[in-house]
């Protein structure tokens, strides 16, 4: 049929084109006068010879020649020409006549008339049937032409004879009055410029339509070569071509036939003027010329119509075609993409959990496929209806029809299949489920029934019905014929769930058994009398000394008894039982217990387990549903300029994260669901490689600045769309962030339930490494806000902490205004306390929302900590604390925002400067050692001392102290008397605090590592103030004093860094962190001491006091104020 069809359409555009062909063949072929009005239009304007219209007798044209004095002057070439055309104009047979010549020379000699016929009958073309000569009307010329003519008569010998008129009446003897113009006397209406506008319209009209008829049968012969071509492109750029060169051919015929109506109109327009006139002949064979090429030009126009409309519908048809077979392509490509999506369902679930989220994914994947399902169906409908209009292509449309239909049914049924497999694997675990929870509250049932309670009848009984109650829930709940499950779910039973299944049975069969043993216990305790015990207080010894153990710290033997195996709780004490029972019951309720913390551990690691597949799915989800997708060339054109090229600075390394967690993480975790509490050694197995969260988090605000720009994109709205997500991506951006915080809280809840177990030290190691993985990740993400530091941030070493202060200065050298400028209000500093330098930046708050308010630090100052010394103690708040450098030559006042910050700061900034200190006493170890073997010291910059270091020793050769002792001093003042109760010490810390002060070089030695000497703080800026409203806490008299001396106590305050809670009835007892202020020192080496924490006061041993208070100066590093 379909070759039928086609080759019908061929024979009917070819039987159509031989039909234009012949059309435009008759107006090519038609002879076309080679000598133009146009081209001698300039001769014929000089009107020296015209062709008026005008007839003989016998229907002859008349060629007039009028009185033209310059006759003689025409050339002969433009005479010939004109002589040419004019005897081209009438009909062929009105020429083969013969033509009438009219010689009008009334007004010239007989000379001329004699020169101008001897020229006409010379060069005139065309045949002669008479010559009509008006000679000269002069007497003398008249009678001069006579006997001329007479006695020449020779020299006018013409094949048509000549004759001669002495007047006009006598030329209308042979020509009509009506057939002659005005000047000769006719009636004959002729205008010279009309005519020659009439013929050069005419024959320009002529030359339009065979230039339109060669267009026509050009395109025609090009159209009816053209073969279709194969795909969508070609086809419409060929029907787009073709249709564009119609309407030009359209246009062209158009513009033709109005030019033919306006020439006709123009040549009746005398008719239309005055009804009564007639057309001469030449205008009557002008208008028949006209109404002829106009015929045949519709003529043309209506075949080219009419093949055009075949070929159209050819290449239309033609375009529908390659339109369908381009769709089915494409549908066909995506529901093959989709029968090997729904081929990798496979997986039937291993939780219930799992299983409906299967069953989602399942859902969510045929309402997406759904459009292409669609798709395929609505294109099969289309191929139908090519087929009703009788496309010549329908042997190719229809197999592709039934394939389509085929496929789609194909897909549905095999969606049907795997929906069905898994609402089977989610009855199945709903089932399993139910167990398990049923056996789960069972055995919390039996850990909740008190042992003592059911040693009594009642209390046997109570428990009994409970139990009895409880057994009756589990025709529901429980699984009731394991060969019944086989059966059942025989299709998706794989052998991690078939093994699943019998660990549940075997659980269930475990509770049961338990329950009947509980039965058996409790119904003899029903049934049996019970005895009067006498009931024996404990003695109040072991009352005070052998509290009650908490729940867990008894361990029961290995041959407990049956009745107590599944409690959970601790031990119960019972006044009216006897002591075996007690401690049978003891001994079984710790076996319980430890089932009662294994399920929680279960439930934690199942949760683990759950949300780290949703974690890996939601990336995956992102990673193919967004990121690749930019790639996609079929969605570019939906992603602005500012996305271009974006999609490492959107999404950052969560690939990277993905496939740790997809090809590693994920599967190790799984290794563990039967011991979760060993856990832990998973993590730290892999700590190193949760590092890369930093360089997502490091990267998080360039990828939130990017997304709120371009939040708006319509890529983002149709990836949105397509996934089906009701969050939107910035949402799914969010997840590491949120998965790497998620671990800690997960490692809390195991370890809480881990505590007595083999992973227990694991799992708190892990803790910690995860807490510092997020420390490190804030850390850095305040580090690289930092700006205006010229050096490399990474040659400072570790960042240990950062926080906010306020900060005051006072420098000892300098301009005098910069004391002064430490009178007004604190400047507001963030520090970065790094192991080789504190930095001090000023933050500044940046407008926006999200990552774009996040804060940056603008670099103002930084103290290497070769030459930091602190005090840790600042009168007047607790919260504030000093850093002093270059031996007190700049320091700096600090306030923390809580004493707790401040205790933090103090402690690390002192394990950095206790960690330098020991190095240089290893390195004067060192030296000392060489020294004795003399041996020379080795060069280093960094142990040389200099001039003022040199002075430094010297002082501390006077004082004759150990250079390395890592004990600190204080000023030798004492207090001559012991205090009476409730009067202050005659020092007392108001009035003396300066002299009480302790200051101590933080480098032994007065060594300085670094020669770049450390910037003053700027002016004030933004009114941050220089200033406090205390005086500044430092002394000369310290400072000078500030050389390294034997350790020796002093009245004043000080911070307890050791316990000592042995103390006696007569002696104090203290712990770490408590204020203390040392009064007074006493006999036997005893020292009073009040205790400002705990408002107490005692006596202390000198050699305790020291030991406690040493550590908390930290030898010469660090300093301690008494007040």
């Amino acid at each position: 049929m379909t070759l039928s069809l086609i080759s019908l359409l061929s024979q009917d555009i070819s039987g159509l084109w031989l039909l234009l062909k012949t059309s435009t063949d008759e107006i090519m072929h038609q002879d076309i006068t080679p000598l133009c009005a146009a081209d001698i239009q300039d001769q014929l304007k000089k009107r020296f010879a015209y062709l008026s219209g005008g007839r003989g007798q016998d229907g002859s044209p008349v060629i007039t020649f009028p009185d033209y004095p310059a006759f003689s002057d025409v050339p002969d070439k433009e005479f010939q020409n004109v002589m040419t055309y004019l005897t081209s104009i009438p009909s062929l047979q009105d020429a083969g006549i013969g033509f009438i010549l009219v010689i009008d020379r009334r007004q010239d000699k007989w000379t001329s008339v004699k020169a101008s016929v001897l020229r006409i009958a010379a060069s005139f073309p065309a045949n002669l049937q008479l010559v009509l000569v008006l000679r000269p009307t002069g007497f003398l010329q008249r009678t001069l032409s006579d006997l001329a003519f007479k006695f020449n008569r020779d020299d006018f010998k013409m094949k048509v004879p000549v004759i001669m008129l002495s007047s006009v009446p006598e030329l209308h003897g042979y020509i009509d009055k009506s057939q002659l113009t005005e000047d000769l006397g006719g009636t004959l209406d002729y205008c010279h410029t009309r005519w020659l506008c009439h013929r050069t319209a005419i024959e320009g009209f002529a030359l339009m339509v065979k230039q339109t008829a060669q267009m026509l049968q050009s395109f025609g012969t090009e159209l009816a070569e053209t073969e279709l071509p194969n795909d969508v492109q070609s086809t419409s750029s060929v029907l787009c071509a073709h249709t564009e060169k119609k309407v030009k051919a359209k246009e062209d015929m158009r513009l033709a036939l109005d030019e033919g109506q306006s020439i006709l109109e123009s040549i009746r327009e005398p008719l239309a003027k005055s009804p009564e006139q007639s057309l001469n002949q030449d205008q009557l064979d002008n208008q028949t010329t006209v109404q002829r090429l106009l015929a045949q030009l519709n003529e043309t126009e209506a075949a080219f119509d009419e093949f055009w409309a075949k070929h159209q519908q050819k290449l239309e048809q033609c375009l529908q075609l390659r339109h369908f077979e381009q769709d089915f392509r494409e549908v066909k490509a995506s529901l093959d993409a989709l029968a090997q999506k729904i081929a990798t369902f496979t997986d039937v679930g291993n939780s219930l959990a799992h299983a409906e989220h299967l069953l989602k994914d399942l859902t969510s994947f045929e309402e997406k496929s759904s459009a292409a399902v669609e798709r395929a169906r609505a294109l099969s409908l289309e191929g139908e209806q090519l087929i009703d209009n009788k496309h010549y292509a329908v042997d190719s449309i229809r197999p592709k029809c039934h394939e389509l239909q085929h496929l789609c049914d194909q897909f549905t049924a095999e969606v049907g299949q795997r929906r069905g497999l898994l609402n089977k694997s989610l009855e199945l675990h709903s089932l399993l489920e139910a167990s398990m929870k049923w056996c789960d509250e069972g055995i919390y049932l039996l850990a909740s029934q008190p042992v003592d309670k059911c040693q009594s009848q009642d209390g046997a009984e109570a428990a009994l019905q409970e139990i009895e109650k409880f057994l009756e829930t589990g025709a529901e709940n429980k699984i009731q014929e394991l060969n019944k499950i086989y059966q059942d779910y025989e299709p998706i039973l794989t052998q991690d769930l078939l093994e699943h299944v019998q660990k549940v049975f075997q659980k269930q069969e475990s509770m049961e058994e338990m329950f009947h043993r509980r039965q058996a216990s409790l119904k003899k305790l029903a049934a049996k009398q019970t005895r009067p015990v006498q009931p024996v207080a404990p003695r109040p010894e072991a009352l005070t000394k052998s509290p009650c153990p908490s729940p867990g710290v008894w361990r029961g033997s290995e041959n407990s008894s049956s009745e107590g195996s599944a409690l959970r709780r601790g031990p119960y004490r019972r006044a009216k039982s006897e002591m075996s029972e007690g401690r049978q019951g003891r001994s079984s309720s710790t076996g319980e217990e430890e089932e009662s913390l294994a399920i929680l551990r279960r439930h934690v690691m199942n949760e683990l387990l759950d949300t780290e597949r949703v974690y890996v799915e939601e990336l995956l989800c992102v990673l193919e549903g967004y990121a690749a997708e930019m790639d996609n060339p079929l969605m570019t054109h939906l992603l602005t300029a500012g996305l271009q090229n974006k999609k490492d600075v959107l999404f950052g390394n969560m690939e990277e994260i993905y496939h740790f967690h997809n090809r590693i993480f994920l599967r190790e975790l799984e290794n563990y669901i039967d011991c979760p509490e060993l856990v832990g050694r998973c993590f730290l197995e892999r700590m190193e490689e949760f590092q890369i969260y930093e360089k997502y988090c490091q990267n998080k605000p360039r990828s939130e600045s990017l997304w709120r720009q371009c939040s708006d994109c319509p890529f983002f709205q149709e990836c949105q769309k397509k996934l089906d997500h009701k969050l939107s991506l910035d949402s799914y951006l969010l997840k590491p962030v949120q998965r790497i915080t998620k671990y800690q809280l997960l490692l809390k809840e195991m370890l809480k339930y881990s505590k007595n177990c083999e992973g227990a030290e694991d799992l708190q190691e892990a803790l910690s490494s995860i807490l510092g993985i997020l420390k490190a990740v804030n850390d850095s993400m305040h580090l690289i806000a930092i700006t205006g530091y010229d050096g490399n941030l990474s040659d400072l070493g570790k960042l240990l902490m950062q926080g906010s202060f306020s900060v005051w200065t006072d420098h000892k050298k300098g301009h005098t205004k910069v004391k002064d400028l430490a009178r007004f209000k604190p400047m507001q500093r963030h520090l970065f306390l790094h192991e080789k330098a504190v930095l001090f930046c000023k933050k500044r708050e940046e407008n926006g929302e999200g990552y774009e308010k996040a804060p940056s630090y603008s670099y103002k100052q930084s103290l290497n900590m070769t030459a930091v010394g602190i005090t840790e103690n600042v009168k007047g708040d607790a919260k504030k604390f000093e850093i002093w450098y270059n031996a007190r030559e700049e320091v700096y006042i600090i306030q923390a925002p809580t004493p707790e910050i401040k205790a933090a700061w103090v402690n690390e900034i002192r394990k950095v400067l206790t960690s330098q200190l020991q190095a240089c006493r290893e390195a004067s170890q060192h030296r000392a050692l060489e020294q004795s073997q003399s041996l020379p010291l080795p060069a280093s910059s960094n142990t040389s001392p200099s001039k003022g270091n040199t002075r430094n020793i010297k002082k501390l050769e006077e004082r004759k102290t150990d250079p390395l002792s890592l004990e600190g001093y204080v000023s030798s003042t004492t207090l001559p008397k012991p205090p009476e109760k409730g009067k202050a010490s005659p020092t007392s810390p108001d009035k003396k605090a300066k002299r009480h002060e302790v200051k101590s070089d933080p480098t032994p030695f007065g060594l300085r590592g670094w020669s770049k000497t450390s910037h003053p703080l700027e002016a004030p800026e933004d009114n941050d103030g220089w200033s406090s409203a205390e005086e500044p806490i430092n002394s000369s008299d310290a400072e000078e004093e500030g050389g390294v001396g034997p350790r020796k106590l002093a009245p004043g305050k000080y911070t307890i860094v050791v316990d000592d809670e042995k103390g006696g009835p007569n002696t104090l007892a203290v712990r770490s962190g408590d204020m203390v202020e040392v009064v007074q020192e006493g006999d036997e080496g005893l020292w009073y001491v009040r205790n400002l924490t705990s408002s107490k006061e005692g006596w202390v041993p000198a050699s305790s006091l020291s030991m406690l208070l040493s550590k908390s100066s930290s030898a010469q590093c660090l300093s301690s104020s008494v007040w």
